[in-house]
Parts: structure tokens; sequence; C-alpha cells
């Protein structure tokens, strides 16, 4: 045997080799999301708007109030708790963003805040919402932040919890963030097809104990609240590219944070592991006119880990807000 064809066949096993793990992680990954959906079935209904087709809960009678949930998360942050205290008084929609959870996103359709501030505006068409009190957290709150700005006759008020305000200084994200910083399309479907389940899977604890941290994480986390959801590759193509999208579309939204006239308060953990409440809670509410920041003990998961404390900040801010319409 001579040393070319010898270095054919070693290359010919390589490439082998190669196939066959992606196939298996490939398959893994297909068996596991199987299950996490037979484990987690959607909550809600399904509404097409436009290309997008929406996972949507609707619960309880009243005023209508809209949730809007995270980075990588989905309408089960707010169904762990807070959604049903706020059901007993308001009709409370909750959705999955555009690509999470159960909601389906075109690949075709862009993940700047702007177009998703944009499709839960038609949302509310298609529901015949009228004007609504919106709460978004950490990303959703920069989502309703800008549905607030292009869209202020559709507000009546905002409740952010734990918001992204604006862009990191380092222009880096949260380290349990920088697995979705691919930007190549082809190259994030390939992980999330392959390496992204099981390095997941071997990494949760850290990114846990980030995103909840000091708070403990919640035992029935991975299934009340929706955390094996995490484990579709659909919610790392989704997440992967809302967080490259916000890049660029942050910065026009917070430039105009001085025009928002509907009340607006912010909840913040003081000990946020994600996001930094002076950069994105003290600086925003300096920008906008009778704004208020309310400071407590926690981490970035106050929906989960504290729903009561969460609802009832609802609650009252929507309470400030009716004040408001009536004078």
């Amino acid at each position: 045997m001579t040393l070319a064809s010898a270095l054919n066949g070693l290359l010919v096993l390589i490439l082998l080799v190669s196939l066959l793990t992606t196939c298996g992680l490939a398959f893994f990954t297909w068996h596991t999301a199987g299950k996490v959906r037979a484990a987690l079935p959607p909550q809600g209904r399904f509404i097409q708007i436009g290309a997008e087709s929406l996972h949507v809960l609707e619960q309880g009678t009243g005023p209508s109030l809209l949730l809007i949930h995270g980075l990588g998360g989905q309408m089960r942050h707010y169904t762990y708790g807070v959604a049903e205290r706020l059901a007993r008084q308001y009709r409370v929609i909750t959705i999955d963003r555009p690509g999470s959870g159960y909601s389906v996103r075109s690949a075709a359709t862009p993940a700047n805040l702007s177009t998703q501030a944009a499709t839960i505006a038609s949302l509310m068409d298609t529901l015949k919402l009228g004007p609504v009190f919106v709460v978004g957290h950490s990303l959703g709150g920069a989502i309703a932040l800008c549905l607030a700005v292009e869209h202020p006759h559709r507000v009546t008020g905002l409740a952010l919890l734990a918001p992204l305000t604006h862009l990191p200084a380092d222009g880096k994200p949260a380290a349990a963030f920088r697995a979705l910083t691919i930007s190549t399309a082809w190259i994030r479907t390939l992980v999330a097809w392959t390496l992204a389940v099981p390095a997941s899977i071997a990494g949760r604890r850290a990114v846990l104990d980030q995103v909840f941290g000091p708070d403990a994480v919640p035992r029935d986390f991975p299934t009340r609240g929706g955390g094996l959801l995490s484990l579709l590759p659909s919610q790392f193509i989704s997440a992967s590219r809302d967080l490259q999208a916000v890049q660029a579309s942050m910065p026009p939204i917070s430039a105009r944070y001085g025009e928002l006239s509907m009340p607006v308060r912010v909840l913040f953990g003081r000990d946020d592991r994600i996001l930094d409440w002076k950069a994105n809670g003290q600086t925003f509410v300096d920008k906008v006119t009778g704004a208020e920041l309310v400071l407590v003990d926690g981490g970035h998961m106050l929906p989960v880990v504290q729903p009561e404390l969460t609802a009832a900040f609802i609650l009252e801010t929507m309470a400030i807000s009716a004040r408001s319409e009536n004078l």
C-alpha cells in the first residue's frame, strides 16, 4: 500500500466517522425534541398572522392585558404563576413570540424589534383588542417598548420586568447567551440540530445559575416553567436570530424613549446577573417623564421565582395607568 492510498483511506474513514457522528447527533436532537413536545404540548391556540403562526393563550375576562416573554423563553414563564393571578381581574393574552415556543416564524421574516412589534400589533387587530396594557420581560421588554414607540395608540401603559432597554456597553451579551452568537444561518441550523442539545444538557447548571441567580431554580421549572422547550432546535435558531437582530434594531428605539407618554414602571432585581439594573433600569427611567423604577431583592427571572410579587407590581401599574386615562 502506497502512502497516498493510505492517506486516502484515512480521509474516507474520518469523513465516514464525521458523517455518522453528525447523523447520530441529529437523531438524538430529533428524538429529544419529540419527547419534549409530547411532555409539554401547546397550551393555547394558533393564529395565523401573515407568514407567522402564533401560539396564543387567553385567560380571564375584563380589560385586555398582553404579556411578552424574553430571549429564549416562551409563554410558560408567565403561566408558571403570573398569568393566572392577573386573569382573576383581566383578559390576559399570553403569547409565544415569533419563532419561540410553539410559534413559527418564516426564515424570510426578519427578527428585528420592529418586525416583531408589528406582528404583535397585527395580532391585536385579529383579536380585536383595541389599546392594551403591555408587560414585557427581558428582551420582551425591548419589544414592548418598540410597540409603544412605533404604535403608541395601541398601548395604554407598560410594566417592564428586568427589561433590555440599552445594548451592553461592551457589545457582548451575558455569558449564558454566548452560544447564540452565530451569524451564519446554515451554521446556526447545523449547530441547532447537532451540538446545541447535548451542550445545553451538559452546561445547564452553569447557564441556569446565571439566568436565575442568586435565586434558586424551581424544581418544576423544566416542566411547569417550560425550561425543556429550550431543547427544541427551533428555539435555538429563533433565539440566535433574535440576539443577532437586536444589535442593530435597539439603538433607534432607545433614541425615542423621550416620546413615551403613557405610564411606565420598571421592576428589577438588584442582583440580576443578565441585565444590569442601573444601565437598563435607572438610565431608562431617567429618559422617560414620570417613569418609575422599583428595585427588589432577586435576580433576572422574577416572573418565575417571584410570581406573586410580579403580579402585584403589574396590577399596581395597571391601576396607575387606569387613573391616568381617567384624568
